[in-house]
């Protein structure tokens, strides 16, 4: 069983609070990997909600493999423009 440590930014924080998991919570999986889409999913949390995790410090689109011990932090959509590019979102950017 994996698992990692879970933190949210703006809006997804006050969602996963609201559904009774402190700050940063513990989300645990079957196997080794799990992805983004995985976590929102287990989560019950709106894709429109999360445009991409930070796995590590290092933005990621929600399809990439997270692995148990990583940090992991959802990013909602509406990050002004000159820190999309610093963060790395407009090229993770996934449809």
């Amino acid at each position: 069983m994996g698992k990692i440590e879970l933190r949210a930014f703006g809006p997804l924080q006050k969602i996963l609070l609201d559904k009774g998991h402190p700050f940063p919570t513990i989300v645990e999986f079957e196997g080794n990997t799990i992805t983004g889409y995985d976590i929102i999913d287990k989560l019950s949390i709106d894709k429109k909600q999360v445009e991409a995790v930070f796995i590590n410090g290092v933005v990621e689109g929600l399809s990439h493999a997270i692995s148990s011990g990583d940090r992991v932090a959802l990013l909602p959509p509406g990050t002004p423009g000159p820190y999309r590019v610093f963060l790395g979102i407009i090229q993770k950017k996934e449809t």
